[in-house]
């Protein structure tokens, strides 16, 4: 009889031990996934951004002429070819120095002497190229508006001849203009978020794209057309923002 109570109080102990720790169990699993779900919950608000892209633009004056001319001769005798170019070669020489440019203004870039035979009768063909840098712009346009005055001392100018004007301070404004395109994206990215009811919060990741610098007015310079001292600097960053 004894070893029956003793028996029957042993399960009623052994039943309230696994009572407890079902309970404790279901406790600790609905913990647990509160706290699993609300840590999710927290790592994908803390995910939530917005890529936008930002644009800056600035108008410069270049600050570097370089204008090409190329030039050329021909005859069926070697030695005059080369006294048309020595001719030409003064002439341009002297068009310069009318405009104020020093004589040794003008560097010869390139020369090549070309011969072939037309109806049994040797030809020659010679071109020279000459440059000209200079940083007086204002110099540089009024030059080059009288290039014509080349062509009626009997110059004849060929393609690849022209001016063109170079910005070389880039590295002084693109600090600037960064800034000024990232302040742009982040504009961007504050619609959006105001249109979706959140806030923007601090920069996720970034990338500046190319800077790139051209004719304020579309001309790309070249033979027959005259390039623009005006540029255009222009930059698109691209920049990912939190969402808070």
């Amino acid at each position: 009889m004894t070893e029956n109570i003793e028996g029957t109080k042993f399960l009623d102990k052994k039943n309230n031990v696994m009572l407890i720790s079902a309970g404790l169990l279901t406790i600790g699993l609905i913990a647990g996934g509160y706290l699993l779900g609300d840590g999710l919950l927290r790592s994908k608000m803390a995910d939530r951004s917005v890529t936008v892209r930002g644009l800056a633009e600035r108008e410069v004056t270049a600050d570097l002429a370089t204008w090409t001319i190329a030039y050329s001769a021909q005859s069926n005798n070697l030695a005059a070819a080369q006294a048309d170019i020595d001719r030409d070669t003064a002439a341009i020489g002297k068009f310069f120095t009318e405009l104020g440019f020093k004589a040794d203004a003008l560097k010869p870039t390139g020369a090549n002497v070309n011969q072939y035979s037309s109806n049994g009768i040797p030809q020659y063909t010679i071109r020279q190229r000459l440059s000209l840098r200079t940083n007086d712009i204002d110099k540089a346009q009024a030059a080059v508006a009288r290039q014509f005055d080349l062509v009626r001392r009997g110059v004849v100018l060929e393609d690849g001849s022209g001016m063109s004007y170079t910005f070389t301070k880039l590295d002084e404004i693109k600090p600037d203009m960064v800034a000024e395109a990232t302040k742009d994206a982040r504009k961007s990215a504050e619609q959006f978020a105001k249109d979706s009811g959140t806030d923007v919060g601090g920069i996720k990741s970034a990338t500046q794209g190319y800077f790139s610098i051209k004719s304020r007015d579309g001309d790309g310079g070249g033979y027959g057309v005259t390039d623009t001292p005006y540029k255009k600097v222009r930059v698109v960053t691209t920049v990912n923002f939190y969402l808070d």
